[in-house]
């Protein structure tokens, strides 16, 4: 044992890892000893039933201790002038061992309930108990508003080898402000940190964690629960309405929608428009609202911006009982530089690698996580759970996952370090994404992980147990970059693109596929959808209506980003609200209006959406009509039914076109983008009848005119 001097000099300098050697209560031969740090204070004395008990000044710096035959009951109180507190050095540890292990061993998916700001209560009195992983620190402590964020008054003690630092503050209160003060056992330096476990933070520009009572929301989605862990979700409709809280809509003085008043007023318009999932982009909390939520500083903190945590879990509670899904993005691949968050934690690479090739991102000058580290996975694995679990969410948008599987992604030659292997595969992050998906699929039966991945990397939707990464769906990049590009060209010209319509059936069914037409093909200088449009205003609109019937018909899960659904015509800014005004204009109201219907006939009609994944569910009339750039193809259910879809990529009707149908009888259109409701001009047929005319591979055939820049949906009547 240290002699006493050393470890008063230890605990003034603030330099002591376990304060409890000197603090609280103590044998003294046969007596006992009560020691308190007080810097500053002239008086202090412990508080007991038969009165305060002088505790004399034992060192200058502001230790007073009090001597005495018997020993104090716990928890004691001292005064301190005129303030008497529960001394926090009368309440020892008491992390729980088995989930320190776990913790330290990266298989602890709730360590959320470890770690952070947890209120309790001990030796019946409430208060606050901080634990913080911070193992390359010489010295912790939590400073806030209750102590005057002093770093001296309130140090936590080490958990041994776990790197773990604990202490109980009796009588703290939720809503209290605080941070981490940290000395680095390397090099002295002394800083600020938030809570990489916060449940709340102040509003940018502060950064300080908040105390968070236990949520008081009262869930009514029990049965939107049970249903989800019995739902066959690869057969059902998805059709997600990706959006960003912050500019969706805001109030005439620019203020933001709060949590609740969102669920007044983005619940019903997404079920009016017949989505079946909305997608938040990051809500976890972040410094910069330029970051659009994707540089992550709060991983367990819903961002303050619109409310506090259970505001979120009345938004996500009022979409269940409307039957609506709730997606989060979510960023387990990088995180920012700011100081007072995660990089450099400890003043050592704590949740990043040393190596900045490794590390760090060139692309987003940020910090890559060490997936190979164990806290660092308990970490991750359990902010996946905790969104899940505490807010209901149905599922994980995992974003950018191409840059956590490669390590040469975006990095030159003699920027990046092999793996073990030699080869350019992140095997950490590969053994990382296969837990994460395994964790949620046996946690949280139902909930869907999506795979922003653009790369050719194989079986990412395919279950860990057969080599894949076990992701429910990923995003179908290539028919995206295909598609739009397609778009793009003068329909003039098409006729000498038709393989970019017809290359992606190639690939369609070797992963479980998304259609994104998500934010980020609307900022950055690439334009909103109609600016991307060639020709005229009414061909950019028929092109954007027939752009949303392709995407439609076409095998795969399907994603849209706000704004999209009325032809948003300036690019998405994160600082202003959509252009709503523009739904007094015709073309706008009329693509709003085609996309709810046609949002609403996707998820009534099975073959639409029910073999998305299965070739069975596809199959060619026509995709080689590249000269008049018309591709027709049919959609099967598992009960039979059957869609033809037609496209015209021209604004050249097109009359007595010859249609292959697999069968004869009546054929009605149940859907034309070119309807006069929509905008268009009512080309086309309600009703033909199939004549035994074999058409190509099919046995019948019916003659229609197909609308210009135009798509019609045909089925037999029941």
């Amino acid at each position: 044992m240290p002699h006493p001097d050393e470890i008063f000099r230890r605990l003034i300098e603030a330099r002591e890892y376990d304060p409890y050697r000197v603090l609280g209560l103590h044998p003294d031969g046969a007596a006992w000893v009560v020691r308190v740090y007080r810097p500053g204070a002239e008086r202090v004395s412990l508080v007991t039933a038969a009165g305060d008990l002088p505790m004399p000044r034992v060192h200058a710096a502001g230790i007073f201790a009090w001597r005495g035959d018997t020993m104090p009951e716990r928890p004691w109180r001292v005064r301190c002038g005129d303030a008497c507190a529960y001394d926090a050095y009368a309440f020892p540890p008491e992390a729980p061992a088995q989930d320190v292990y776990l913790f330290s061993e990266g298989r602890n998916f709730q360590s959320y309930r470890l770690l952070g700001a947890q209120p309790a209560t001990r030796l019946g009195v409430t208060g606050v108990c901080f634990r913080v992983w911070a193992p390359g620190a010489e010295r912790v402590s939590v400073v806030g508003d209750f102590n005057g964020w002093d770093g001296r008054r309130h140090p936590l003690a080490t958990l041994g080898v776990s790197g773990i630092w604990e202490l109980f503050v009796p009588e703290l209160a939720p809503g209290a402000l605080y941070k981490f003060e940290l000395r680095a056992r390397d090099g002295g330096a002394v800083f600020l940190r938030a809570d990489p476990y916060a449940r709340a933070a102040e509003q940018r520009p502060k950064t300080s964690s908040r105390v968070v009572a236990p949520s008081a929301h009262a869930w009514g989605d029990q049965a939107w629960l049970a249903a989800r862990s019995g739902w066959d979700w690869l057969h059902a409709p998805i059709n997600i309405y990706e959006m960003h809280p912050g500019s969706w809509m805001r109030h005439p003085d620019g203020r933001f929608y709060t949590y609740r008043e969102l669920a007044e007023r983005l619940v019903p318009y997404v079920v009016d428009h017949g989505f079946t999932h909305l997608e938040f982009m990051p809500l976890t909390e972040h410094p910069l609202d330029e970051s659009w939520g994707y540089q992550t500083t709060g991983y367990f903190a819903p961002t303050s911006r619109f409310g506090t945590p259970d505001d979120l879990r009345a938004l996500v509670d009022a979409c269940h009982q409307a039957g609506i899904g709730v997606i989060l993005d979510w960023v387990p691949g990088h995180f920012p530089e700011d100081d007072g968050a995660l990089a450099s934690f400890d003043g050592s690479a704590l949740f990043e690698h040393a190596d900045p090739r490794l590390g760090r991102h060139p692309d987003w000058g940020t910090r890559v996580f060490n997936y190979g580290r164990n806290e660092v996975r308990s970490f991750l694995l359990s902010s996946a759970y905790y969104w899940l679990a505490e807010f209901h969410f149905d599922g994980l948008r995992v974003d950018a996952v191409a840059s956590m599987l490669y390590l040469d992604y975006s990095r030159r030659a003699g920027e990046w370090l092999p793996n073990h292997y030699g080869g350019r595969e992140n095997l950490e992050a590969i053994a990382f994404l296969r837990e994460l998906n395994v964790m949620v699929h046996a946690e949280f039966p139902g909930a869907l992980t999506i795979a922003e991945e653009s790369t050719a990397w194989p079986q990412v939707s395919r279950p860990t147990y057969v080599g894949g990464l076990g992701f429910s769906l990923k995003w179908n990049m290539g028919w995206m970059n295909d598609t739009l590009q397609y778009f793009h060209f003068d329909p003039v010209h098409r006729r000498y693109h038709h393989d970019l319509l017809t290359f992606g059936q190639l690939y369609a069914y070797s992963e479980n596929f998304l259609l994104p037409l998500s934010h980020d093909e609307v900022v950055h200088g690439k334009g909103a959808l109609p600016g991307k449009m060639p020709g005229d205003e009414w061909q950019r609109f028929a092109n954007v209506r027939l752009l949303f019937a392709y995407q439609l018909a076409t095998p795969g899960k399907k994603l849209n980003f706000m704004g999209n659904e009325f032809g948003q015509t300036r690019e998405w800014r994160v600082s202003n609200e959509l252009e709503w005004s523009l739904l007094k204009f015709g073309p706008h109201a009329g693509l709003q209006r085609m996309v709810a219907d046609l949002n609403q006939l996707y998820r009534r009609l099975p073959a639409l959406h029910e073999l998305d994944a299965e070739p069975g569910g596809f199959a060619w009339i026509d995709c080689d009509d590249a000269s008049r750039s018309v591709l027709s193809f049919v959609r099967t259910g598992r009960d039979g039914s059957q869609i033809v879809a037609v496209f015209n990529f021209t604004p050249v009707p097109r009359t007595q076109y010859r249609l292959g149908v697999p069968g004869t009888g009546r054929w009605q259109a149940i859907f034309n983008s070119d309807s006069r409701h929509y905008g268009g001009t009512d080309v086309g047929d309600l009703v033909v009848e199939a004549a035994p005319v074999r058409q190509g591979a099919l046995p019948a055939s019916i003659v229609v005119s197909l609308p210009p820049l135009g798509a019609v949906l045909f089925a037999r009547p029941a």
